[in-house]
């Protein structure tokens, strides 16, 4: 049964799995790296130290990366977005700040220091953001039963050495300085008021006439002629062992299909029932069952035929590989013996897989590290969406461009979709001027864009916003409006801009300036917070530069 903490990470943590990626991969990097000094004739072993590890030993890789790791967690409650490298990054600053910690003789962290720092942890937060000791305990006793090799010892050796590491930042960060000017330009920005009222132009409704002649289609081939290359693709066959045929040999037991239903119920839903029918006033699970069970069955079924398909698939291409058999006589005096069709796949892609098999991408890698580079011409047994299959390599065609004739309706299209795209960026000038105009002369906005949708002849739609600020903005305002905010004062227009399937102008209607004077108690709370990302910055450069300095010192020599 999988415990808390396993399930905990796993939908609110993938990205450690990465993580732990990046620990496994590091040491590959190092050592085939040409720059690294590794991986020639001699094979030496070159140290790297690295404030206090050593980067070229997979031990020490993993504990700089797995406390980091382990750190992020417990601060962000996820990773909050942050990739492989902004990882690698924060391991490498925090390594540098316990160092400086160290040569600063910060102390050691005490008990009620790591305890009022657990509470701020966003990993430990309710539903609230504040401490939730329940989430705690729960957390704390899947701990001590869980495999994934992380121990209370590991979790409070990691605060506590978070806690120094802060201490050192909060010495480096400094009172930080900010401009008057910069503090108004955010207020400014944060607390202006609008009132916003969109215009809305319609993509599909607008359908000009286009109709190139073969010079225009032949001239935008030309110039786009990379969107048409053909990708290497490959040519092969494959072995098919369909689950089908192993499902007269599968047997099931009534047991075993409540089982299976009840380790995962939902998918399995039940039956839509009348709406006259009323609901039950209690679950029965014994009835929900009873409802899907000759799904149950079928699915537990067709699951044990996969199963058997792919062992039949792993037994042949064992066999094929222990009776070194190649494409040829001897593959096809093998496919008789044992009762086996090849079949034949059209070319595909590394992109997209083949049609035949479901576009299986899996499939499609699989076939791409077939060929006379690898000297594997037949595959291992792959699963399928119907079964298993084996592939047997033919040839790899090489990219190319096709003519003109071959893709002329894709080209056709996409001159189309392309001309079609440039009228209505015109068009949404013409529209902009129109609207202006009616403005002007005294229209309301609805009205005015009303005008100028009976002119153009595509549906534009109107709405009027209600006031908002960017600090308190309603989750409903579309995001993409605001990048027009900075360009707008009030009774002004935007330009068009085209989103998807849709073309929008924005028109302030009021806008109205918050208090930039420094009694205002927004100016002082804006000044500590611009000051404080100041401060963090001028910290995060230094060790930034010391990392750098360091990782130098032990680069290696290019001969």
């Amino acid at each position: 049964m999988i415990s808390w903490i396993q399930r905990y990470f796993q939908h609110h943590f993938r990205i450690i799995f990465g993580v732990m990626l990046l620990i496994m991969v590091l040491p590959l990097i190092w050592v085939f790296n040409p720059s690294s000094g590794l991986g020639r004739a001699e094979r030496r072993v070159i140290d790297r130290p690295f404030f206090g590890y050593n980067l070229n030993l997979q031990e020490d890789q993993q504990r700089l990366m797995g406390d980091a790791g382990l750190s992020a967690n417990l601060q962000l409650g996820s990773f909050g977005g942050l990739d492989s490298d902004q990882i690698q990054n924060y391991a490498f600053q925090r390594a540098a700040s316990l160092y400086l910690a160290d040569e600063w003789h910060i102390p050691a962290s005490s008990p009620a220091e790591i305890a009022d720092m657990i509470k701020t942890l966003r990993i430990f937060a309710g539903q609230d953001g504040q401490f939730d000791p329940k989430a705690y305990a729960t957390f704390r006793d899947n701990l001590r039963t869980s495999r994934n090799g992380i121990t209370e010892a590991d979790i409070a050796r990691v605060i506590a050495g978070d806690i120094r590491a802060k201490k050192v930042q909060d010495l480096l960060a400094g009172p930080g300085y900010v401009l008057p000017g910069d503090v108004k330009t955010q207020l400014a920005r944060a607390d202006t008021s609008w009132t916003l009222a969109t215009a809305t132009a319609d993509y599909k409704s607008f359908n000009p006439s286009i109709a190139p002649s073969e010079a225009d289609l032949a001239k935008y081939f030309e110039e786009n002629s990379f969107r048409y290359e053909i990708p290497p693709r490959v040519v092969a066959s494959y072995i098919d062992f369909p689950a089908l045929n192993y499902l007269p040999a599968v047997t099931v037991t009534d047991a075993e299909v409540r089982a299976d239903y009840d380790a995962n119920p939902t998918r399995f839903p039940k039956p839509a029932t009348d709406a006259k029918t009323p609901a039950p006033a209690k679950p029965n699970p014994d009835a929900d069952f009873a409802a899907v069970r000759p799904q149950v069955e079928t699915a537990l079924r067709l699951e044990r035929a996969q199963r058997l398909a792919v062992k039949a698939a792993s037994d042949a291409a064992l066999a094929l590989y222990e009776g070194k058999i190649t494409p040829g006589a001897a593959l096809d005096s093998f496919l008789v013996t044992h009762k086996l069709a090849l079949k034949s796949l059209a070319p595909f892609t590394h992109e997209a897989g083949p049609a035949e098999l479901g576009g299986s991408q899996d499939i499609a890698t699989e076939a791409f590290k077939l060929g006379p580079d690898s000297g594997r011409f037949i595959s291992e047994a792959l699963s399928s969406p119907t079964g298993a299959v084996i592939l047997v390599w033919k040839e790899l065609q090489a990219t190319r461009k096709p003519p003109l004739t071959e893709v002329h309706d894709k080209v056709a299209a996409d001159y189309a979709e392309n001309e079609k795209r440039k009228r209505f960026v015109e068009l949404g000038k013409t529209i902009k001027a129109q609207i202006e105009s009616r403005l002007k002369a005294g229209d309301a906005f609805d009205k005015a864009v009303a005008a100028a949708a009976g002119t153009s002849g595509i549906k534009i739609e109107a709405k009027t916003l209600a006031a908002f600020t960017l600090r308190n903005r309603p989750s409903d305002v579309d995001y993409s409006l605001l990048g027009s905010l900075d360009r707008l004062a009030k009774g002004e227009l935007s330009d068009m801009n085209i989103a998807a399937d849709k073309g929008v102008f924005v028109y302030a209607v009021d806008k109205q300036t918050p208090d930039l004077s420094e009694s205002n108690p927004q100016f002082v709370t804006t000044r500590n917070q611009l000051a404080s990302y100041a401060s963090r910055l001028g910290g995060n450069a230094y060790l930034a530069e010391l990392v750098e300095t360091e990782l130098k010192k032990s680069e290696p020599k290019m001969e």
